[in-house]
């Protein structure tokens, strides 16, 4: 169970206004953005602002849905090296969506911190990854990068995605930096540390961000973080939530089947 005031500002009223019928989980993909600290590994995460519509104020990872445009085939030929599982457009949408939020361009023989131009055209649907690539030569790899985890939001909810969870190392000399139409905070922690404000209610997050937290907690490196998430055994994970008078129950059942 998760104290009301561990959760996101209105989380446990919402459920309250569940619909009747399950709406569709979107396909969409989020990214753990790790780097080294003098404390050890640190993560990145943001705080969503208050007028999202997804848990409004819960600091979450960069991530967000898989777009149509990145499922284009002309995207191929930019990777060099296609990942069997999960599908490539949610590698894809990992990189875009990691880029349009914190500015940092995970895809390699590439400018670690790319055009600020790029990043704004691509929030404000004037462009697609797929320009971005023609337009600066960047060619995609994802040896730095690791799924680790899949993620069904629970049926109760109105907006639902099927996330994959991905993690990689911050590229040298790149600095994360928050988008601030989309998010008011962001900030590097250790895992230890946003364990322990999760804990004293001052930092509201959602399951999937504790559970990925407790699982990379103690790692001493980057390095260990991905030896450790590259060797998970990813199954379809749909939690259920029941609200009760202190907060929230989350009950957790691996299922068969995504996208229910």
């Amino acid at each position: 169970m998760i104290p009301a005031g561990q959760l996101p500002p209105g989380f446990p009223q919402g459920l309250d206004d569940t619909p009747a019928e399950p709406v569709e989980a979107k396909p969409a993909a989020t990214v753990v953005l790790l780097r080294q600290g003098a404390a050890g590994v640190e993560v990145f995460l943001m705080r969503r602002n208050r007028s999202s519509g997804f848990v409004p104020g819960a600091y979450v990872f960069p991530g967000g849905r898989v777009d149509a445009a990145d499922a284009l085939p002309e995207l191929r030929p930019f990777v060099e090296e296609e990942p069997v599982e999960p599908p490539l457009p949610y590698w894809l949408a990992a990189v875009r969506e990691v880029f349009e939020e914190t500015g940092v361009f995970l895809g390699g023989h590439a400018a670690a911190m790319m055009e600020t131009g790029w990043r704004n055209a691509l929030l404000e649907d004037r462009a697609t990854l797929l320009d971005v690539l023609r337009a600066t030569g960047a060619r995609i790899r994802f040896d730095r990068i690791v799924y680790f985890a899949h993620w069904i939001t629970p049926l109760a909810e109105p907006r639902r995605f099927d996330t994959r969870f991905f993690a990689a190392e911050l590229p040298p000399g790149a600095d994360a930096r928050a988008d601030p139409r989309e998010m008011s905070d962001a900030l590097w922690l250790t895992p230890r540390l946003a364990l322990q404000r999760f804990d004293a209610a001052g930092m509201p997050m959602v399951f999937p961000t504790v559970r990925t937290l407790e699982a990379i907690e103690g790692l001493e490196t980057v390095d260990d973080v991905l030896a450790a998430l590259r060797h998970a055994s990813v199954k379809p994970i749909l939690p259920r939530l029941v609200r009760t008078d202190e907060g929230v129950t989350i009950l957790v059942d691996e299922t068969e089947a995504g996208g229910q």
